[in-house]
Protein backbone atom coordinates (compact mmCIF):
# COMPACT_ATOMS: atom_id res chain seq x y z
CA UNK A 1 0.00 0.00 0.00
CA UNK A 2 1.14 3.58 -0.72
CA UNK A 3 0.26 6.79 1.10
CA UNK A 4 0.32 10.50 0.25
CA UNK A 5 2.33 12.36 2.96
CA UNK A 6 0.43 15.58 2.17
CA UNK A 7 -3.26 14.55 2.24
CA UNK A 8 -2.81 11.04 3.88
CA UNK A 9 -4.82 9.40 1.08
CA UNK A 10 -3.86 5.72 0.62
CA UNK A 11 -3.62 3.74 -2.60
CA UNK A 12 -3.58 -0.01 -3.15
CA UNK A 13 -2.33 0.38 -6.74
CA UNK A 14 1.44 -0.09 -6.25
CA UNK A 15 2.26 1.26 -9.70
CA UNK A 16 1.18 4.79 -8.74
CA UNK A 17 4.07 7.13 -7.98
CA UNK A 18 2.19 10.40 -7.38
CA UNK A 19 -1.01 11.36 -5.55
CA UNK A 20 -4.00 11.74 -7.91
CA UNK A 21 -5.33 14.63 -5.80
CA UNK A 22 -2.34 16.99 -5.42
CA UNK A 23 0.58 15.33 -7.30
CA UNK A 24 2.73 14.72 -4.17
CA UNK A 25 5.13 11.71 -4.47
CA UNK A 26 3.73 8.70 -2.62
CA UNK A 27 5.55 6.83 0.17
CA UNK A 28 5.35 3.07 0.62
CA UNK A 29 3.39 1.53 3.50
CA UNK A 30 3.88 -2.04 2.30
CA UNK A 31 4.47 -4.84 4.72
CA UNK A 32 7.90 -6.49 4.50
CA UNK A 33 8.18 -9.15 1.87
CA UNK A 34 5.48 -7.78 -0.49
CA UNK A 35 6.28 -7.68 -4.20
CA UNK A 36 5.26 -4.70 -6.43
CA UNK A 37 3.74 -5.30 -9.84
CA UNK A 38 6.18 -5.77 -12.64
CA UNK A 39 6.56 -3.05 -15.33
CA UNK A 40 5.11 -3.93 -18.74
CA UNK A 41 7.70 -3.69 -21.50
CA UNK A 42 7.08 -3.04 -25.15
CA UNK A 43 9.06 -3.78 -28.33
CA UNK A 44 11.57 -1.21 -29.63
CA UNK A 45 10.32 1.34 -32.11
CA UNK A 46 11.81 3.26 -34.97
CA UNK A 47 11.85 6.82 -36.16
CA UNK A 48 9.50 8.44 -38.73
CA UNK A 49 9.88 10.71 -41.72
CA UNK A 50 6.84 13.05 -42.09
CA UNK A 51 7.00 16.21 -44.26
CA UNK A 52 8.84 19.32 -42.95
CA UNK A 53 7.27 22.15 -40.98
CA UNK A 54 6.51 25.48 -42.70
CA UNK A 55 6.98 28.82 -40.92
CA UNK A 56 4.94 31.95 -41.66
CA UNK A 57 5.73 35.55 -40.77
CA UNK A 58 3.15 37.92 -39.31
CA UNK A 59 2.49 41.38 -40.81
CA UNK A 60 3.79 44.48 -38.94
CA UNK A 61 1.16 46.59 -37.09
CA UNK A 62 -0.09 49.91 -38.46
CA UNK A 63 1.02 53.10 -36.68
CA UNK A 64 -1.62 55.52 -35.36
CA UNK A 65 -1.37 59.12 -36.69
CA UNK A 66 -2.71 62.11 -34.70
CA UNK A 67 -3.57 65.49 -36.32
CA UNK A 68 -2.06 68.68 -34.73
CA UNK A 69 -4.29 70.58 -32.32
CA UNK A 70 -5.76 74.01 -33.40
CA UNK A 71 -4.24 77.11 -31.78
CA UNK A 72 -6.55 79.48 -29.75
CA UNK A 73 -7.12 83.06 -31.07
CA UNK A 74 -5.52 86.11 -29.40
CA UNK A 75 -7.63 89.07 -28.19
CA UNK A 76 -6.43 92.76 -28.11
CA UNK A 77 -8.38 95.45 -26.18
CA UNK A 78 -9.58 98.63 -28.01
CA UNK A 79 -7.80 101.98 -27.29
CA UNK A 80 -9.46 104.60 -24.97
CA UNK A 81 -10.06 108.05 -26.67
CA UNK A 82 -8.61 111.23 -25.07
CA UNK A 83 -10.89 113.78 -23.38
CA UNK A 84 -11.14 117.23 -25.03
CA UNK A 85 -11.12 120.54 -23.10
CA UNK A 86 -14.23 122.76 -23.46
CA UNK A 87 -15.92 125.70 -21.84
CA UNK A 88 -18.87 123.52 -21.03
CA UNK A 89 -16.93 121.60 -18.37
CA UNK A 90 -19.81 120.11 -16.55
CA UNK A 91 -21.55 118.95 -19.68
CA UNK A 92 -18.44 117.41 -21.15
CA UNK A 93 -17.52 115.92 -17.76
CA UNK A 94 -20.84 114.13 -17.59
CA UNK A 95 -20.46 112.91 -21.17
CA UNK A 96 -16.94 111.69 -20.35
CA UNK A 97 -18.20 109.69 -17.39
CA UNK A 98 -20.80 108.02 -19.56
CA UNK A 99 -18.20 107.25 -22.22
CA UNK A 100 -15.84 105.69 -19.64
CA UNK A 101 -18.63 103.55 -18.20
CA UNK A 102 -19.64 102.44 -21.68
CA UNK A 103 -16.08 101.50 -22.59
CA UNK A 104 -15.69 99.62 -19.30
CA UNK A 105 -18.83 97.63 -20.01
CA UNK A 106 -17.62 96.91 -23.55
CA UNK A 107 -14.22 95.75 -22.29
CA UNK A 108 -15.89 93.51 -19.72
CA UNK A 109 -18.06 91.89 -22.39
CA UNK A 110 -15.01 91.24 -24.59
CA UNK A 111 -13.10 89.66 -21.67
CA UNK A 112 -16.03 87.37 -20.86
CA UNK A 113 -16.28 86.38 -24.52
CA UNK A 114 -12.56 85.62 -24.64
CA UNK A 115 -12.76 83.47 -21.49
CA UNK A 116 -15.59 81.47 -23.03
CA UNK A 117 -13.54 80.89 -26.20
CA UNK A 118 -10.54 79.66 -24.19
CA UNK A 119 -12.77 77.30 -22.20
CA UNK A 120 -14.09 75.72 -25.40
CA UNK A 121 -10.58 75.42 -26.79
CA UNK A 122 -9.33 73.69 -23.62
CA UNK A 123 -12.31 71.36 -23.66
CA UNK A 124 -11.63 70.43 -27.30
CA UNK A 125 -7.95 69.94 -26.54
CA UNK A 126 -8.74 67.63 -23.59
CA UNK A 127 -11.20 65.62 -25.73
CA UNK A 128 -8.61 65.28 -28.49
CA UNK A 129 -5.98 64.08 -26.02
CA UNK A 130 -8.40 61.49 -24.65
CA UNK A 131 -9.11 60.20 -28.14
CA UNK A 132 -5.38 60.02 -28.87
CA UNK A 133 -4.68 57.96 -25.73
CA UNK A 134 -7.61 55.67 -26.49
CA UNK A 135 -6.30 54.93 -29.99
CA UNK A 136 -2.79 54.28 -28.69
CA UNK A 137 -4.04 51.80 -26.09
CA UNK A 138 -6.19 50.04 -28.67
CA UNK A 139 -3.21 49.49 -30.94
CA UNK A 140 -1.08 48.08 -28.11
CA UNK A 141 -3.79 45.66 -26.96
CA UNK A 142 -4.47 44.49 -30.51
CA UNK A 143 -0.81 43.64 -31.13
CA UNK A 144 -0.51 41.79 -27.81
CA UNK A 145 -3.64 39.73 -28.54
CA UNK A 146 -2.39 38.73 -31.98
CA UNK A 147 0.97 37.47 -30.68
CA UNK A 148 -0.20 35.78 -27.47
CA UNK A 149 -3.76 34.73 -28.29
CA UNK A 150 -5.22 31.25 -28.12
CA UNK A 151 -5.28 28.86 -31.08
CA UNK A 152 -8.06 26.31 -31.65
CA UNK A 153 -7.95 23.69 -34.41
CA UNK A 154 -10.95 21.36 -34.64
CA UNK A 155 -9.49 19.79 -37.82
CA UNK A 156 -12.46 20.94 -39.91
CA UNK A 157 -9.94 22.78 -42.16
CA UNK A 158 -7.39 20.44 -43.70
CA UNK A 159 -4.14 22.20 -42.75
CA UNK A 160 -2.06 19.21 -41.63
CA UNK A 161 -0.21 16.84 -43.95
CA UNK A 162 -1.92 13.70 -45.28
CA UNK A 163 -0.87 10.69 -47.32
CA UNK A 164 0.74 7.27 -47.16
CA UNK A 165 4.30 7.29 -45.86
CA UNK A 166 7.03 4.76 -45.21
CA UNK A 167 5.95 4.44 -41.58
CA UNK A 168 2.15 4.73 -41.88
CA UNK A 169 -0.94 6.54 -43.18
CA UNK A 170 -2.51 9.90 -42.25
CA UNK A 171 -5.88 11.25 -43.41
CA UNK A 172 -8.92 13.38 -42.48
CA UNK A 173 -12.29 11.81 -41.70
CA UNK A 174 -15.45 13.25 -40.07
CA UNK A 175 -13.67 16.50 -39.09
CA UNK A 176 -10.95 14.58 -37.22
CA UNK A 177 -7.30 13.77 -37.96
CA UNK A 178 -6.62 10.03 -38.30
CA UNK A 179 -3.28 8.23 -38.07
CA UNK A 180 -2.19 4.60 -38.40
CA UNK A 181 1.41 3.43 -38.12
CA UNK A 182 3.10 0.36 -39.58
CA UNK A 183 3.72 -2.68 -37.39
CA UNK A 184 6.51 -2.32 -34.80
CA UNK A 185 7.09 1.37 -35.67
CA UNK A 186 5.77 4.75 -34.60
CA UNK A 187 4.50 7.68 -36.64
CA UNK A 188 4.91 11.40 -35.79
CA UNK A 189 3.32 14.42 -37.47
CA UNK A 190 4.27 17.99 -36.49
CA UNK A 191 1.90 20.98 -36.87
CA UNK A 192 1.89 22.80 -40.23
CA UNK A 193 3.19 26.21 -39.04
CA UNK A 194 4.80 28.11 -36.18
CA UNK A 195 1.35 29.36 -35.13
CA UNK A 196 1.23 26.10 -33.17
CA UNK A 197 4.29 27.00 -31.05
CA UNK A 198 4.08 25.48 -27.57
CA UNK A 199 6.59 27.61 -25.62
CA UNK A 200 5.06 28.82 -22.32
CA UNK A 201 1.61 27.53 -23.22
CA UNK A 202 -1.08 25.04 -22.26
CA UNK A 203 -1.61 22.48 -25.04
CA UNK A 204 -4.61 20.11 -25.17
CA UNK A 205 -5.91 17.53 -27.63
CA UNK A 206 -8.64 14.89 -27.56
CA UNK A 207 -7.74 11.44 -28.88
CA UNK A 208 -9.31 7.97 -29.08
CA UNK A 209 -8.83 4.51 -30.52
CA UNK A 210 -11.30 4.14 -33.39
CA UNK A 211 -12.00 0.40 -32.92
CA UNK A 212 -11.18 0.22 -29.20
CA UNK A 213 -7.86 -1.61 -29.63
CA UNK A 214 -5.02 0.50 -28.21
CA UNK A 215 -1.64 0.76 -29.95
CA UNK A 216 0.76 -1.41 -27.95
CA UNK A 217 3.45 1.29 -27.86
CA UNK A 218 1.03 4.14 -27.16
CA UNK A 219 -0.34 7.26 -28.84
CA UNK A 220 -0.59 10.86 -27.76
CA UNK A 221 0.43 14.54 -27.78
CA UNK A 222 3.79 16.16 -28.65
CA UNK A 223 5.11 19.57 -27.51
CA UNK A 224 8.21 21.58 -28.51
CA UNK A 225 8.45 19.64 -31.78
CA UNK A 226 11.30 20.62 -34.11
CA UNK A 227 13.36 19.02 -36.89
CA UNK A 228 17.09 19.47 -36.54
CA UNK A 229 20.13 18.41 -38.57
CA UNK A 230 19.59 15.27 -40.62
CA UNK A 231 15.79 15.59 -40.30
CA UNK A 232 15.92 14.26 -36.72
CA UNK A 233 13.00 14.76 -34.33
CA UNK A 234 13.38 16.78 -31.14
CA UNK A 235 10.44 17.03 -28.73
CA UNK A 236 8.65 15.76 -25.63
CA UNK A 237 5.56 13.52 -25.82
CA UNK A 238 2.80 12.34 -23.45
CA UNK A 239 1.70 8.86 -24.55
CA UNK A 240 -1.13 6.66 -23.27
CA UNK A 241 -2.02 2.97 -23.48
CA UNK A 242 -5.84 2.68 -23.21
CA UNK A 243 -6.11 -1.09 -22.81
CA UNK A 244 -7.57 -3.10 -19.93
CA UNK A 245 -4.77 -1.84 -17.66
CA UNK A 246 -4.41 1.85 -18.74
CA UNK A 247 -0.94 3.39 -18.47
CA UNK A 248 0.93 6.53 -19.52
CA UNK A 249 4.51 7.27 -20.52
CA UNK A 250 6.53 10.47 -21.05
CA UNK A 251 9.23 10.28 -23.73
CA UNK A 252 11.80 12.54 -25.38
CA UNK A 253 12.98 12.45 -28.99
CA UNK A 254 16.52 13.68 -29.60
CA UNK A 255 19.47 12.64 -31.80
CA UNK A 256 17.42 9.93 -33.50
CA UNK A 257 16.55 8.25 -30.20
CA UNK A 258 13.32 7.87 -28.21
CA UNK A 259 14.06 7.99 -24.47
CA UNK A 260 11.54 7.22 -21.71
CA UNK A 261 11.71 10.07 -19.18
CA UNK A 262 8.86 8.54 -17.15
CA UNK A 263 8.39 4.78 -17.80
CA UNK A 264 4.99 3.17 -18.32
CA UNK A 265 2.90 3.90 -15.22
CA UNK A 266 -0.61 2.72 -14.47
CA UNK A 267 -3.28 5.39 -14.11
CA UNK A 268 -6.99 5.19 -13.28
CA UNK A 269 -7.76 8.50 -15.02
CA UNK A 270 -7.22 7.01 -18.51
CA UNK A 271 -10.40 5.79 -20.22
CA UNK A 272 -10.31 2.44 -22.05
CA UNK A 273 -11.84 1.23 -25.31
CA UNK A 274 -13.20 3.79 -27.76
CA UNK A 275 -13.78 6.44 -25.06
CA UNK A 276 -11.92 9.71 -25.80
CA UNK A 277 -9.13 10.98 -23.54
CA UNK A 278 -8.02 14.60 -23.28
CA UNK A 279 -4.24 14.95 -23.03
CA UNK A 280 -2.74 18.20 -21.72
CA UNK A 281 0.80 19.54 -21.33
CA UNK A 282 1.57 22.85 -19.59
CA UNK A 283 4.98 24.34 -20.39
CA UNK A 284 6.64 27.15 -18.44
CA UNK A 285 10.32 27.71 -19.09
CA UNK A 286 12.08 24.44 -18.31
CA UNK A 287 9.11 22.88 -16.49
CA UNK A 288 6.54 20.61 -18.15
CA UNK A 289 3.41 19.46 -16.27
CA UNK A 290 1.21 16.66 -17.60
CA UNK A 291 -2.54 16.09 -17.21
CA UNK A 292 -4.99 13.45 -18.45
CA UNK A 293 -8.73 14.20 -18.50
CA UNK A 294 -8.12 17.25 -16.31
CA UNK A 295 -6.18 15.33 -13.64
CA UNK A 296 -2.55 16.09 -12.82
CA UNK A 297 -0.31 13.02 -13.29
CA UNK A 298 3.36 14.09 -13.40
CA UNK A 299 5.95 16.83 -13.92
CA UNK A 300 9.47 16.91 -15.41
CA UNK A 301 12.24 19.48 -15.79
CA UNK A 302 13.87 19.89 -19.20
CA UNK A 303 17.66 19.58 -19.01
CA UNK A 304 18.21 19.29 -22.77
CA UNK A 305 17.26 22.89 -23.72
CA UNK A 306 14.15 21.75 -25.63
CA UNK A 307 11.93 24.69 -24.72
CA UNK A 308 10.36 25.77 -28.00
CA UNK A 309 8.77 24.18 -31.04
CA UNK A 310 5.35 23.21 -32.38
CA UNK A 311 2.66 20.80 -31.29
CA UNK A 312 2.56 17.33 -32.81
CA UNK A 313 0.71 13.99 -32.79
CA UNK A 314 2.06 10.47 -32.21
CA UNK A 315 0.83 6.91 -32.77
CA UNK A 316 2.34 3.42 -33.06
CA UNK A 317 1.51 -0.04 -34.48
CA UNK A 318 -1.34 -0.74 -36.92
CA UNK A 319 -4.27 0.55 -34.81
CA UNK A 320 -6.24 3.54 -36.16
CA UNK A 321 -6.47 6.52 -33.81
CA UNK A 322 -8.25 9.87 -34.21
CA UNK A 323 -7.31 13.35 -32.91
CA UNK A 324 -9.65 16.31 -32.47
CA UNK A 325 -10.03 19.73 -30.78
CA UNK A 326 -6.41 20.83 -30.48
CA UNK A 327 -6.02 23.93 -28.27
CA UNK A 328 -2.99 26.08 -27.50
CA UNK A 329 -3.53 28.74 -24.81
CA UNK A 330 -0.73 31.23 -24.13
Amino acid sequence: MKRCPSCSRTYTDLSLNFCLEDGTPLVSDEAPGSDPHATIRYPPIRDTDPPPTAIYNSEPPLLNQVAPLPQPRQWTPAPVPRKKSSALWWVLGGVGVLVVLGLGLFVMLLVLASLGGNTNTNANTELTNRNTNSNANTNVNTNTSSTRGSLVDDFSDRKWGTGSYQYGDIWYSNDAYHMRSKENTYLVMYAPSNEYNTANATVRVTTRSVDGKPPASGYGLIVHGERVGGNQLRDYALLIYSGTEPQYQIVRHKDGQQTAIVPWTRSRVIRSGTSPNQLEVRTKGSELSFYINGQYINRIVDNQNIRSGVAGLYTSDVVEVAFDDLQIVR
